[in-house]
């Protein structure tokens, strides 16, 4: 018997399947088997976590490295992989140079390929303009889908893409079996709103929430799939913060649509009523909701509805966050650290089952963006573990994490679990000690893919 690379033992979470102890052995950088105890091994290196959970690492699906150049792609990645994101797929809209261009695509690869700690999937976005001539290229270039927004966030950055042009856009991301992923707000009920307010004064962090009803988050849906429906393409739905956003999509999806839906940490653990508690910092787009629509939420995510929960990481720095009038502040906070442990630590507590956390968290994510070898244990899959110590009370202390906005909307918050360890790629690259190099990260590319045997390996319908 020749002896694997690494072994690590525990309580393992994959594959559909709740706790069970059993090794997983990893042989150059994949997973070369799960066996179950008292099944002999050698292994160069063991590792042996007890009854701590054992689980693939996580595919944050939406994370902001360079919206603002404080961040960056090696702080965000290296805040990634200490809080068990060992893959993360990057938002389009850098600051001056959204992706829409294969010379900008290329650009990006080159930076994050140079500059990453974990790896890296890429959107791309279009030009307001003209933007279906964007698509074929950006495709050919390994952009694992595009990124449009119903609502001009910004000019230059982020901006809003017009419906008589979305329809072209659309209808090319289909013919190229790519996926088009949506932020889902409505400008004309928005905008005016936000007006209104200024000159009633009403600048307060909770008029953030008012200026953004949930119709304005419902008919931006609506418009989302029914587009996407008209042209056959695949959606996704990002950051979703309401009840019947859900609905709205489950709807679409019964009918035979190819849709996913995503929820974020902040719409699981924070409500609107915490805007007058925490202030300016929470305010994001779209905003923070009632106490029932994070309850239809967590339903949601129990039974499998939502089906991927990610960080939405928007590191601002706190000049950025606490102006005093509300609207002056950007939108966003930082979250792909605390991602794992939030969603573990609240879901757990819920009695929702491990293994459909690590589904929204991992496998579906994955999955989604045709990333083959990702969010699995299964043998061929890359040897990417997240050690969670489901048993250790720890409280989230904002000078400790590793992004560059050096604050946290989680900070002094109690969570049961942390994160101990971190595989990637077979390399332990966390162990409360951070190992490895900024570099090491692989920019993932959906095309040249190979799915391990009995693993789908192109983009498509998640799975429940």
């Amino acid at each position: 018997m020749e002896p694997c690379d690494l072994a690590v033992s525990g309580s393992i979470v994959a594959g559909g399947v709740g706790p069970r102890a059993g090794t997983v052995l990893v042989e150059r950088g994949r997973v070369l088997a799960v066996v179950e105890p008292g099944t002999p091994f050698l292994a160069r290196r063991h590792l042996d976590v007890g009854g701590a959970l054992v689980l693939p690492g996580a595919v944050d699906a939406h994370v902001h490295c360079l919206s603002n150049p404080h961040e960056g792609v090696e702080r965000a990645t290296l805040a990634a992989l200490c809080g068990g994101v060992t893959t993360l797929v990057e938002m389009p809209y850098d600051a001056g140079r959204p992706v829409w261009s294969r010379e900008r695509l290329d650009a990006k690869r080159d930076l994050v390929a140079a500059q990453a700690w974990v790896d890296v999937a890429l959107l791309g976005t279009v030009r307001p303009v003209d933007g279906a001539s964007d698509v074929a290229e950006l495709v050919d270039g390994g952009c694992a889908g595009f990124k449009l927004s119903l609502f001009d966030t910004d000019a230059r950055r982020f901006p809003r893409i017009p419906d008589d042009q979305l329809v072209d856009v659309l209808a090319a991301i289909a013919a190229a079996g790519s996926l088009a992923c949506f932020h889902a707000e409505n400008d004309e009920i928005i905008k005016p709103a936000i007006e209104r307010a200024r000159r009633a004064g009403r600048v307060e962090p909770i008029d953030h929430c008012r200026t953004r009803p949930p119709v304005s988050e419902t008919e931006a849906v609506l418009k989302a799939l029914e587009l996407s429906a008209a042209v056959g393409a695949a959606v996704h739905l990002c950051h979703l913060s309401l009840g019947r956003s859900v609905e709205l999509a489950e709807w679409y999806r019964s009918a035979g649509q190819d849709v996913s839906m995503e929820t974020c940490p902040h719409y699981l653990c924070f409500t609107e009523d915490d805007m007058a508690r925490v202030g300016s910092t929470l305010k994001i787009n779209p905003p923070l909701r009632s106490r029932r629509d994070q309850a239809a939420l967590w339903d949601a995510l129990r039974d499998g509805r939502v089906d991927i929960v990610a960080s939405d990481h928007a590191p601002w720095p706190l000049e950025e966050k606490t102006r005093p009038d509300i609207f002056d502040n950007h939108s966003g906070v930082p979250g792909v650290e605390t991602l794992v442990p939030t969603v573990l630590s609240e879901g757990l507590a819920r009695g929702i089952a491990a293994e459909t956390l690590v589904a929204a968290l991992s496998t579906r994510p994955a999955r989604r963006f045709g990333l083959a070898t990702k969010g699995d244990l299964a043998p061929g899959c890359d040897a990417d573990l997240v050690v969670f110590d489901r048993d250790a009370e720890t409280v989230v202390d904002s000078t400790r994490l590793h992004s560059a906005a050096g604050w946290s909307p989680y900070a002094g918050r109690e969570l049961r679990g942390r994160v101990t360890h971190v595989v990637s790629r077979g390399e332990l690259v966390f162990d409360g000690e951070v190992h490895g190099h900024p570099g090491r990260g692989e920019v993932l590319d959906p095309r040249s893919t190979v799915a391990p045997p009995g693993r789908p390996g192109a983009t498509g319908p998640v799975t429940r």
